[in-house]
């Protein structure tokens, strides 16, 4: 039964594909190879994969589907995101080093060895240092939905993201999980009526 009562049962939506669940007459998921309509705006709804998109569009949709973990991430959705936030943190993690090397410090001998302790970080230091920790608590929520999402596009369940857990294996697993391409199974997770 469809959600939109102006549209008849098993009818394609506004953007084309059939309402959750259903299939079209040849027994095909319906909107898998095919393009799905765009808004106005020459996007796809939020709630479907975007395919071959641009890495400042796939910034803007990371943020829009902030703790979205139904739908599905294209791969370029996915990888284009890590490639911004790895240039973040690149950028940050320099500062937090510049900002040691210009601490100041104090050499202590503890009878084997020396070694040397920061007496008074610089303000740079103390600044990078945070912004570190900021951006990595707001953009925790988002990038576990991000690898969800990208998980289930390759028609993986998201909590086999939890595989990152088995120590040396685990992250291995997850990243060839990552890797794999689209496959048409993966609408089952999707969530048209969510928008």
């Amino acid at each position: 039964m469809s959600d939109n009562p102006q549209q008849p049962s098993g009818t394609p939506d506004q953007y084309g594909q059939q309402p959750h669940g259903q299939q079209d007459p040849y027994g095909q998921p319906q909107g898998y190879g095919q393009a799905v309509q765009t808004g106005p705006n020459g996007e796809p709804p939020l709630w479907a994969p975007w395919y071959g998109i641009s890495l400042p569009n796939a910034a803007k949709r990371f943020f829009q589907k902030y703790a979205r973990f139904d739908g599905r991430a294209s791969r370029s959705e996915f990888w284009w995101w890590y490639l911004v936030s790895s240039v973040v943190f690149a950028v940050l993690w320099t500062l937090v080093g510049i900002g040691f090397a210009t601490s100041e410090r104090q050499t202590v001998s503890t009878g084997y060895s020396y070694s040397s302790v920061m007496t008074s970080p610089s303000p740079l230091y103390l600044i990078a240092y945070s912004l570190v920790g900021l951006v990595s608590l707001a953009i925790l929520v988002p990038s576990l939905a991000l690898a969800w999402r990208r998980l289930h596009d390759g028609n993986f369940a998201g909590p086999f993201y939890l595989l990152v857990l088995i120590p040396f294996v685990g992250p291995i697993i997850v990243l060839v999980l990552f890797l794999m391409p689209s496959k048409p199974e993966g609408q089952r997770f999707d969530r048209p009526d969510r928008g």
